[in-house]
């Protein structure tokens, strides 16, 4: 789900980014935000017809709905801080639509990683930090805030390529709600 940084999200990506200026992070593009439904993995490319064609099945007519972005955290832990991210509030409408595509993966013999769906955008990712102190006062700074809302009315099928700038997403297909 492809997600536009509104003014309150590049303002906290700002000021995240000024607070954390000298320590080694690699910071998302803005233009690649977006919440992960399912990470697939290397995927066969015989395959790809098969799941897109599964995506439009399963997704298609479920209905558009609204996420409300909240919150910064890390993931491993504060101590151990590898994603930087901004959270999701929880959504019935949201764990459908991925529970739905969960199923529809394994109706079709697509190999999925089992793990907790834990909605969030990722801003970076934390190479290593030179001053790990900064980090939780920056963080409770922004606990609870409501940064935006986003609309959401499609699915994007897209093949991620791991560059040295960065991964490069690019759509395969997509499909409205």
């Amino acid at each position: 789900l492809k997600v536009e940084a509104g003014k309150t999200l590049k303002t906290m990506i700002s000021s995240l980014k000024s607070e954390l200026v000298n320590e080694g992070i690699r910071w998302t593009d803005q233009d690649n935000i977006h919440v992960t439904l399912v990470f697939l993995g290397d995927t066969d490319e015989m395959m790809i017809t098969v799941i897109s064609s599964m995506l439009k099945d399963k997704s298609e007519g479920s209905g558009n709905f609204e996420l409300i972005l909240r919150g910064a955290g890390v993931f491993k832990n504060i101590s151990d801080p590898h994603v930087l991210w901004t959270g999701i509030d929880p959504s019935e409408k949201l764990t459908q639509l991925h529970n739905i595509i969960i199923n529809g993966l394994r109706d079709t013999g697509t190999k999925i990683e089992e793990r907790l769906f834990r909605p969030h955008l990722t801003l970076g990712r934390i190479k290593h930090l030179n001053d790990k102190t900064v980090l939780k006062p920056l963080l409770d700074k922004f606990q609870n805030i409501e940064i935006q809302k986003v609309p959401v009315n499609e699915v994007i099928l897209y093949e991620s390529r791991l560059l040295q700038s960065g991964p490069v997403y690019m759509p395969i297909d997509k499909f409205k709600l």
